[in-house]
């Protein structure tokens, strides 16, 4: 089978400049990556050289990624910044030449971490433009910490804990100094290693690339992690309203009932790692299950604040979005981290045909 190779494309669309790697026919079955937080859409290279070459792929450097414009995120708006960037491409027939809105192929939309939030917002507000979703390891539906239950009750009124104060400042630090040293437990190289897969092997020959993606990101206070305020409540900060994390926080980004409610509804597929450390019940980067484990001083007790149940509350909400008439589908991988796409490229693939009706070869 011939490989599948990419080609980057500058692209001008919801008056942001954005940079957008392509492949595949035109016309071909379209599917578009979303990438997560602190990466690129280099991070989808390694899954490209396995997909038939019959797919139109389009996968975008969001704003703030990448070689896309280091563009503000206003994150009272949660992660819809980036949701637009994204639905202003499928009007673009030089990309997705069967996906604008006369098209009639709607594409995979497939999304990796805080991608996965991405996809949902697109999916609710242009539900006539998706035909699929896959969520690989997406950030609950509630939002990435600051709730206690299934249901996403706050452990706290402005959420303490949750949004850019939760950033560590020397991995900030070495993010904007283009580290990449594996010396240092915050250095981007050892994260990568640590918490975006279960075993570093996996990254394998393509480590070096991965880095790259992931250095990519822009900081500051309108992009990562974005601004914080003080709070009175353990720990003693909450989100702002600028910047990449507090799009993330459940204070702007809870788009639960919003999803159950969208119509029409296409079926929905969950992969995810059961030794991943980022989305999990037991996050490491929540900063509750980090108290409950004296890693952060001064927690306030399971009863204050529990960590979230990530994992728990996007199954919960999946389970009334079928009831209310969609489909979904969860799919664990054992001993698999963060990125199901790096780690189990060849279930991920699968997965992923099937939601395309491409047959696998």
């Amino acid at each position: 089978m011939p490989r599948m190779e990419s080609e980057q494309r500058i692209v001008t669309a919801n008056g942001t400049t954005q940079a957008v790697r392509v492949a595949g026919p035109p016309d071909g079955t379209p599917v578009l990556l979303i990438h997560g937080n602190c990466s690129s859409s280099l991070f989808w290279e390694p899954l490209l050289r396995r997909l038939p070459p019959t797919l139109r792929v389009v996968a975008p450097d969001l704003r703030g990624y990448g070689d896309s414009a280091t563009a503000p995120v206003n994150a009272t708006r949660g992660l819809r910044d980036f949701a637009d960037d994204i639905a202003a491409l499928l009007d673009d027939p030089t990309l997705f030449a069967s996906a604008s809105a006369s098209g009639s192929g709607l594409p995979v939309v497939v999304g990796h971490s805080l991608g996965g939030g991405v996809a949902m917002r697109l999916l609710v507000d242009h539900p006539h433009r998706v035909g699929a979703l896959l969520l690989a390891a997406p950030v609950s539906p509630y939002g990435f910490g600051g709730t206690r239950d299934l249901t996403g009750t706050p452990t706290t009124p402005d959420f303490a804990g949750t949004g850019a104060g939760t950033a560590n400042p020397d991995f900030v630090a070495r993010l904007a100094a283009g580290d990449r040293d594996a010396d240092a437990p915050a250095s981007p190289r050892a994260v990568l290693r640590a918490t975006y897969v279960a075993d570093p092997a996996s990254l394998g020959v393509d480590e070096e690339l991965l880095l790259d993606s992931v250095l990519s990101t822009a900081t500051g206070d309108d992009n990562y992690p974005g601004t914080a305020v003080p709070s009175a409540n353990w720990p003693g900060t909450a989100p702002g309203e600028r910047g990449v994390l507090n799009a993330l926080a459940p204070t702007w980004f809870r788009i639960a009932d919003e999803l159950v409610a969208v119509a029409p509804k296409p079926p929905v597929t969950w992969v995810r790692g059961d030794a991943d450390v980022i989305v999990s019940d037991t996050s490491l980067f929540d900063l509750a299950y980090l108290g409950s484990l004296g890693v952060v001083p001064g927690w306030p007790g399971e009863e204050s604040c529990p960590p979230q149940p990530m994992v728990g509350q996007t199954r919960a909400v999946l389970e009334r979005y079928a009831a209310a008439g969609g489909a979904y589908r969860e799919v664990v991988l054992p001993g698999c981290g963060h990125s199901p796409h790096l780690e189990r490229p060849a279930e991920f693939v699968a997965e992923l045909l099937a939601l395309t009706g491409v047959p696998a070869v």
